[in-house]
């Protein structure tokens, strides 16, 4: 069944392999975004391709262009930093929360179908058991956790309230082809890699043994097509990973053998608001959803270094 797709936050990381995986399948894509966080170069190769809204989920007439005529909407548009939000909290608030309420009000406007939400597993916290369930309590240890737990329930409740179905994905450390390295909180996998290509020695903030449940991107593509066509998944919320998880040294490790360089660490203080360990378990969305991840961890990060070298150039 195709869709007519808007994707907020479309020049984003995760936002840009979504409009790709879109296209891919047939869809009629558009895309809202105002550049805070990505970068239009991102859609240079389908601009031909897709409707372009530039403009903030903020702004009410913005949001109105772009839902018009949409079946769902896949709500990617974010400050996606535990680390600014320690630094803005109102700011992350203002963008997560508000922007996600304006998205909601303006959907029922526009007699949109479904919502379906860039959830977060630090909403979990510090986990009391692992994997982390979606029926454990949240402890949101962030203002950034804070504002997309809040999303979250703003999603559900405003949904049932306008009649707009709505599922959250809770994603666990995407990564992937075209994250920005050089961005003041950029993500462990993109400032690893270009530091291991480059012969430096990438930084680990705290111990080593911190693990993740790194998810590479096309799986969160592959579960947000999912989302947006299953039936009867309305208020559902579910883990979006891989089930597994790796410390940052087996990271380093991963990301070493693809380059073929092996690279030592130097350690820094660990940061505010990080938690040691965190795995999903993955068995809601393979239930609701059909969810099976396409891509394990370490082809993952094969694909991701190569993508990295080809940027370098020769």
């Amino acid at each position: 069944m195709l869709l007519r797709i808007l994707v907020t936050g479309g020049a984003g990381f995760i936002g840009h392999h979504l409009v790709k995986g879109l296209l891919a399948r047939g869809d009629q894509v558009r895309v809202i975004d105002d550049y805070s966080t990505g970068f239009r170069s991102r859609l240079d190769a389908v601009l031909d391709r897709i409707e372009l809204v530039e403009g903030s989920i903020l702004d009410d007439a913005a949001l109105d262009r772009a839902l018009s005529g949409i079946e769902v909407v896949l709500h990617e548009a974010a400050i996606p930093s535990v680390a600014r939000s320690l630094v803005a909290p109102l700011v992350t608030h203002e963008v997560n929360v508000t922007g996600t309420i304006r998205l909601m009000l303006a959907a029922a406007r526009s007699g949109v179908r479904r919502v379906v939400l860039a959830g977060s597993s630090s909403v979990y916290g510090i986990p009391r058991e692992l994997p982390c369930r979606e029926s454990q309590r949240p402890n949101p240890l962030s203002p950034y956790a804070a504002s997309k737990l809040a999303a979250e329930h703003y999603l559900h409740t405003l949904g049932s309230a306008l009649g707009i179905e709505t599922v959250a994905l809770r994603y666990f450390n995407v990564f992937g082809p075209g994250q920005d390295p050089a961005s003041e909180y950029a993500a462990v996998v993109p400032r690893f890699t270009t530091a291991v290509l480059e012969g430096r020695s990438p930084t680990i903030n705290g111990s080593g043994e911190i693990s993740r449940d790194f998810t590479f991107v096309e799986n969160v593509v592959q579960a947000n097509l999912l989302a947006a066509t299953a039936s009867g998944i309305g208020g559902l919320t579910c883990n979006v990973a891989c089930g597994a998880r790796y410390t940052l040294l087996e990271l380093l490790d991963t990301i070493s053998e693809a380059v073929g360089r092996r690279a030592e660490p130097e350690f820094g203080p660990p940061r505010h608001g990080d938690i040691l360990h965190s795995q999903a378990d993955i068995s809601l969305a393979g239930e609701r959803l059909g969810y099976v991840p396409v891509v394990p961890f370490a082809e993952g990060v094969a694909r991701t270094v190569e993508w990295y070298r080809q940027q370098a150039g020769p």
